[in-house]
């Protein structure tokens, strides 16, 4: 999968300002939607906070993947974002989460969604990865170093 022409500029925030787990999901809604990568905000928000209620998507090791299945999308669209803090994303290890990976899909489409959170992930279970994207001055730098 090639990553860099899923991940452009316009869906990374290098500087989420939320204090809790809605404002981030919220704050990441609102960059897909400037990006014009969503054009159903509700939709999309719906598909996201269903499955999020089903089980929290915060994973291990500051990195949390919140994501939904809608048909306002057309292909996979993705928004990434750190939170240099972090922030409690009910995480499996109780870590705050200062990787996060949203991702909106088609809901009739799954390989797209699970081929791009495979390669991510890969690449965020690498300590010195994670590092390196904390210390990240550009967008342009976190999608060299996810597109490793």
């Amino acid at each position: 999968m090639n990553i860099r022409k899923i991940l452009t500029k316009e869906v990374i925030s290098l500087d989420l300002q939320g204090t809790n787990k809605e404002q981030v999901i919220e704050e990441m809604l609102d960059i897909l939607t400037a990006a014009g990568k969503v054009t159903n905000r509700k939709a999309a928000q719906k598909a996201i906070w269903d499955r999020e209620k089903k089980m929290s998507t915060g994973m291990q090791n500051g990195i949390a993947i919140p994501h939904g299945k809608s048909d306002c999308v057309e292909s996979l669209v993705v928004a990434v974002g750190v939170h240099k803090a972090g922030v409690d994303f009910e995480s499996l290890d109780q870590q705050p989460a200062q990787f996060l990976i949203m991702t909106v899909s088609p809901a009739n489409r799954t390989g797209p969604h699970i081929q791009f959170l495979a390669e991510v992930s890969r690449q965020l279970n690498d300590p010195s990865t994670r590092e390196r994207i904390l210390r990240a001055a550009s967008k342009d730098e976190v999608i060299d170093i996810l597109a490793g």
